[in-house]
Order: C-alpha cells, then sequence, then structure tokens
C-alpha cells in the first residue's frame, strides 16, 4: 500500500505554512512536517483514523495532528490525502478527489 497526496491536500499544506511562517517560519516547517509525518501511520494502519462524521463514508477517515485534520480515502492499494483541514473550520460538503501528483 502506498500514500499519494492529492493537488487539494498539498495546496492547503502550502497554504499552512504560508500562514504559519508570517510568525515562524521555523514553527511553520516542523508543522508541515508533523502533518507529513502522519503519512507513515496511515499507510501502515490505514483504518486508525477515524471515520469522518461530516461524510458518514467508513472510506474517507482522519487523523488529528496539532489543529489539523488529516482527511484520507482508503482503498485497496493505496490512501489518498484529500485534505488538510484546520479543526475550527467547517468541512466542504464534498471532497474533491483531484489527480493526485
Amino acid at each position: 500500500m502506498k500514500v499519494r497526496w492529492t493537488r487539494n491536500a498539498i495546496g492547503h499544506l502550502a497554504s499552512i505554512y504560508e500562514y504559519i511562517s508570517q510568525d515562524s517560519p521555523r514553527y511553520a516547517s516542523r508543522m508541515v512536517d508533523c502533518i507529513t509525518a502522519r503519512s507513515r501511520q496511515i499507510v501502515r494502519f490505514p483504518q486508525s483514523g477515524q471515520m469522518v462524521p461530516e461524510y458518514q463514508d467508513p472510506d474517507i477517515r482522519e487523523v488529528i495532528e496539532g489543529s489539523y485534520r488529516v482527511i484520507y480515502e482508503i482503498s485497496a492499494d493505496e490512501v489518498r490525502v484529500l485534505a488538510v483541514i484546520h479543526g475550527a473550520r467547517l468541512l466542504p460538503s464534498q471532497l474533491t478527489k483531484d489527480s493526485d501528483t
């Protein structure tokens, strides 16, 4: 099994970095590293995340890293990271399942 980050999720990481780096580029890098490190957990244990309550789909799950929700979809041979959303924000009614990079 492998992890793929969608363009949407990579864009979220870039935005998180840009926002945090206004105060601390060092902390911004550290936060993005912590978020991406969750890939190791979800590829080894894809069911370890909880089902995202807003979507009620057993294949769409999330793990929490700091204030962020790392939302991913499980398929037979891969895990696709769909979004990285701050926990205080509302989720869209539907997640974009765009192309992988």
